[in-house]
């Protein structure tokens, strides 16, 4: 009887602990830096437009954090429910506290492919055609807490130059973001920047997605004056991740959702996600080991 008991108990306490579908009257939404805000939220309004009719949320609140870290600490504090983190913002968050968050689904690029790049930039009078002929120059990182843009320049990289970055270059310096980092390097601020990108499809384009791609899609970017200078292996896209305590209810209906969205709305799918992608695809936290690893290795939490 006594066992009986505590089980009941324990199973209480779980359901407890747990926000009901019924209870949750606003849904906060986490999205991470490195475009500007106005862009953002705009390319967001849609998404919460969408939640409100499928969920009958009272309110959907955006809140587009001025780096990534904004993001990271709000799903740590409670503060945000939901997030689309890259692979190492979410090796940030499982290294700090493995039960903040979990992962449900990631992208799916045209291809089929779970991945995507690490992509250096120059601009094509520079006169660098590959990283090699960049030694003594100025590479820009995008943010602390970027896989593409920090984690994997910063370690792989040195496999092609037979250096560390911060030996190789002149110099080495974040730029605020993705968006702001291209800008550094199409404006001649720094000579390569690394930035994210499907690296499938045409240059032209700026490929099928990434941030080269919103670039060259707004018209702030001409992809005739840049030249792709460096890429990386293929890296695990990022992660839709839910907050723990919103419970397990949560975590399968929001992943219905997002897989459905692309069939439901494409304009606003492809808003969203900043390219042209073939949808989602379902993801648990063993496919993001290998960066977990690395960035404990590389920089820790």
């Amino acid at each position: 009887m006594l066992k009986k008991a505590l089980f009941a108990a324990t199973a209480l306490f779980a359901l407890a602990g747990a926000t009901n579908a019924a209870d949750l009257k606003e849904f906060r939404i986490g999205i991470l830096g490195g475009e500007n805000e106005t862009d953002r939220l705009r390319n967001y309004a849609c998404l919460a437009d969408h939640l409100k009719q499928e969920f009958g949320f009272e309110k959907v609140s955006l809140f587009p954090a001025a780096d990534y870290d904004g993001v990271i600490q709000g799903l740590l504090g409670g503060t945000l429910d939901f997030a689309e983190l890259g692979a190492s913002g979410y090796a940030s968050v499982y290294l700090k506290d493995p039960k903040a968050v979990t992962p449900i689904l990631t992208t799916q690029q045209k291809d089929g492919s779970t991945g995507y790049h690490s992509i250096g930039l120059a601009l094509k009078s520079s006169g660098i055609k590959t990283i090699k002929d960049a030694k003594g120059k100025k590479l820009g990182y995008a943010d602390p807490d970027s896989t593409s843009g920090y984690l994997v320049p910063l370690t792989q990289i040195p496999k092609d130059t037979g250096m560390p970055n911060d030996k190789f270059f002149a110099s080495t310096q974040f730029n605020g973001g993705h968006e702001n980092n291209l800008l550094a390097a199409y404006d001649g601020k720094v000579d390569v920047a690394v930035d994210d990108s499907s690296g499938i499809g045409d240059f032209k384009d700026g490929y099928t997605s990434g941030t080269f791609r919103k670039e060259v899609d707004k018209g702030a970017v001409d992809p005739n004056k840049l030249v792709e200078v460096w890429r990386s292996p293929l890296i695990p896209n990022g992660p839709l991740v839910v907050r723990n305590g919103l419970g397990e209810e949560w975590q399968t209906k929001l992943a219905a959702f997002f897989t459905a969205l692309p069939e439901k709305d494409h304009k606003c799918f492809s808003a969203v996600e900043g390219g042209d992608y073939k949808g989602y695809a379902p993801v648990k936290h063993d496919f993001y080991n290998a960066i977990v690893e690395v960035r404990k290795a590389a920089i820790g939490g």
